[in-house]
């Protein structure tokens, strides 16, 4: 059994880490830089960094910032936000990420995803999804969450590994924020539905959440932001619960 990886993330507007409810009422969470440094001592296991506004802007992700904080880390490093070609894959793996994550550019132009596994192999690729539960259906959103798609997601994940995907962050904008815990239904069935790792995100806010998706689906990985950024459950204190709890943690 793959053993399971915590992974704190950095939601990041204007430069600042930031953390929002629902895709919405978002309030500064501190220095990325500062952040990715504690993570590291911490003992997680990968960093997530996420340029959340980069795609609605149209611009580029912050390449400088990447590489600052590339710089202090020694762990899993993955990038996402506003990457739209090869090229913009290539300046983010230079400045020092191991993963580039796409979305909505990856949704308007799916070529892109075999394009940049054949550039860095599927490894290096990492579909972030957006999903909202609406009308009894899990609907993808891309722009942040800003624009349904007509694509249902578990249609999408199986497209997105087919075209090259190395792994799957699924994001459930109804519990993002909200500390109500993951989307299991959702998490379990992408889980099952593809054969790479899946990384469960949005929703977590005590220990027994993640004890919960460890258990209850398939994913390898769980996504938090704010319950680390604001201290309430630092990862050594999780790490040690989830052991307790026999779960395989790294």
């Amino acid at each position: 059994m793959l053993k399971k990886r915590i992974i704190p993330c950095l939601d990041i507007k204007d430069g600042r880490t930031v953390k929002g409810i629902n895709f919405v009422d978002i309030r500064d969470a501190g220095d990325p830089i500062e952040l990715a440094k504690k993570y590291v001592q911490h003992g997680a296991d990968e960093l997530v960094f996420l340029d959340i506004t980069a795609t609605q802007e149209k611009r580029k992700t912050l390449a400088s910032l990447v590489e600052k904080i590339a710089k202090e880390i020694n762990i899993p490093f993955t990038v996402g936000g506003g990457i739209n070609s090869v090229e913009d894959a290539i300046a983010i793996i230079k400045a020092g990420a191991d993963k580039v994550s796409i979305n909505s550019s990856a949704v308007k132009n799916s070529q892109l995803i075999t394009d940049i596994a054949n550039q860095f192999g599927s490894q290096a690729v990492v579909i972030a999804i957006d999903t909202k539960f609406e009308n009894d259906v899990w609907w993808v959103y891309v722009n942040g969450g800003r624009i349904v798609t007509e694509l249902k997601t578990i249609d999408w994940a199986k497209q997105a590994v087919a075209l090259g995907a190395g792994e799957i962050l699924l994001t459930s904008m109804n519990n993002d924020g909200t500390k109500n815990g993951f989307a299991i239904d959702i998490t379990n069935a992408v889980s099952k539905a593809v054969n790479v790792p899946i990384i469960a995100s949005g929703g977590a806010g005590t220990k027994e959440h993640f004890k919960e998706v460890f258990e209850q689906t398939k994913a390898t990985g769980a996504l938090a932001a704010s319950i680390f950024h604001f201290n309430e459950i630092p990862i050594p204190v999780l790490k040690e619960y989830l052991k307790k709890e026999n779960i395989p943690i790294r």
